[in-house]
């Protein structure tokens, strides 16, 4: 149970409703500037690049940064930036061809690969499936990481406090949908820029400076080679395991989709890229500093959780505000990008059922909470058994993450159909199925994104010619660069 008075768990509380009213009214005054649900589901074409930059910080800084990221600065120390390095390298990658996504107005990462291959309804279903199971899976780990640090706040019930994470969540999404959830994100992602940086100084202060970390940590922690401290395998692990979960994000893909300018989409990720590393920074000052004051803890991951009982009553009150805002903007950004692959990919394009404007807005919020509802529910009945998570983040990878970017280098050169993305994303998953099974050391995700390469190229074989007339002009079949127009655009909803 923690240390705090009654009246310190009242004040934490109170400053986190303040924290959810103030997200619900700038929520619903975004909402008021989405018109359409093409503003719902994609937000096309609306984001300048000051807002896709903090958006896309505030919802990769998570429960996950704030529990696990701590962790592992506490055990192995400035190897934190190594972990965020391989974020960073995944929004590198999505870079080289942010332009290409900007320019095509995609609203979903199932049309990418529709784009490129051309439309077909399986291709489609297994692509929106893979889409939003990861962002399904950060949804009820949020929803675990808030209860299990709000719980060592105030001592409310991890039940309670989820049950409540879920109602602000939704009350972030439902207003505008991405429209109303980007803006907010952008607001509170400014503010947790500003507390992690206080936070870390604040952490370093109470182990007694950077001297007192310095000799109290062992110098392979705290020195700059501490960044390789976790070991060659495990950052090599990291590397796999991270990089092709980054690339395939759809979370990451969709601020892309709706940056206001074409030229910012690549600029944006870049910068993005950068602003993870604020995240690397609070992890590794506050790893650090608790190491130096208590080096004894059993689980490095009670890093955070221990931190918190040595808060000073304001900056616990603050820090309880910075905990609802960290991770309710990362759960609206998640929800609403589920709701977007079940409607758009699913509901829309698999099952063919089409609605006005107006309907299918009304849809998807009764989507949304129905999503809320049972990532709630998950949370509560496994509230420790998460490995579900990292499975998510490898069976994603391994069925996108070739037809994606394979399919975006030769979709020049050879005819790209339907067959191909099939076959390549089902060798993914009975790749990684395999891998899993047969326990490898390597992460399994990349035997199963190796097995998807490998179905792809030979599947294109049949089909092995230039495409004629390559480089003289626009074309609309399958797997061009032709614009939204095209013949395999796909049109079930206007863009």
């Amino acid at each position: 149970m923690p240390r705090n008075s009654t009246g310190q768990i009242i004040a934490i509380v109170i400053a986190s409703l303040l924290i959810i009213a103030l997200g619900a009214l700038l929520s619903m005054y975004f909402g008021k500037r989405a018109k359409s649900s093409a503003d719902w589901l994609a937000a096309p074409e609306s984001l300048p690049l000051g807002v896709v930059v903090i958006t896309q910080f505030a919802t990769a800084v998570g429960g996950g940064v704030l529990i696990a990221h701590v962790g592992i600065a506490y055990a192995s120390g400035w190897s934190v930036f190594a972990y965020e390095g391989c974020v960073l390298l995944g929004f590198l990658g999505l870079a080289l061809i942010a332009r290409w996504l900007r320019e095509q107005k995609f609203t979903t990462v199932p049309d990418i690969v529709s784009k490129l291959f051309g439309t077909s309804k399986a291709v489609t279903g297994v692509a929106g499936i893979a889409a939003l199971i990861v962002p399904f899976g950060w949804l009820a780990t949020q929803f675990v990481a808030f209860a299990k640090l709000f719980g060592e706040l105030t001592g409310i019930h991890a039940n309670i406090l989820i049950v409540a994470i879920m109602v602000g969540s939704l009350i972030f999404v439902l207003p505008g949908g991405l429209t109303s959830v980007v803006w907010t994100d952008f607001i509170f992602g400014i503010f947790k820029i500003a507390m992690s940086l206080f936070v870390a100084g604040y952490a370093i202060y109470l182990a007694g400076g950077w001297g007192g970390i310095t000799s109290k940590v062992p110098d392979g922690l705290w020195q700059p080679s501490g960044i390789t401290a976790a070991g060659g395998e495990q950052i090599w692990l990291w590397v796999a395991a991270i990089v092709p979960g980054t690339l395939t994000n759809q979370l990451y893909y969709q601020r892309v989709f709706a940056t206001k300018k074409v030229s910012d989409a690549r600029r944006g990720l870049v910068l993005s890229g950068l602003t993870i590393l604020v995240g690397g920074l609070y992890a590794g000052c506050i790893g650090l500093a608790v190491r130096a004051m208590n080096p004894g803890l059993g689980n490095p991951e009670d890093a955070a959780g221990w931190l918190i009982t040595r808060l000073p009553a304001t900056l616990l009150v603050i820090y309880g505000a910075f905990l609802v805002a960290t991770i309710i903007s990362t759960t609206g950004a998640a929800l609403q990008s589920v709701v977007a692959n079940i409607i758009r990919d699913l509901h829309q394009n698999v099952f063919g059922r089409t609605r006005g404007d107006r309907e299918t807005v009304s849809l998807s919020r009764m989507f949304t909470v129905v999503v809320a509802l049972l990532a709630a529910a998950l949370a509560i009945v496994f509230p420790s058994a998460l490995d579900w998570l990292v499975a998510s983040y490898a069976y994603s990878a391994a069925t996108l993450a070739a037809p994606i970017f394979v399919g975006y280098l030769l979709r020049k050169r050879f005819a790209l159909r339907p067959v191909a993305a099939l076959g390549s994303m089902l060798a993914g998953i009975a790749g990684c199925a395999l891998a899993q099974f047969a326990d490898t050391t390597v992460p399994y995700a990349v035997y199963g994104i190796a097995a998807s390469v490998v179905a792809l190229l030979v599947l294109l074989v049949p089909g092995l010619h230039r495409k004629p007339g390559v480089g003289s002009g626009p074309e609309s079949g399958p797997g061009t660069d032709a614009g939204p127009d095209a013949a395999n655009s796909l049109s079930t909803v206007e863009k």
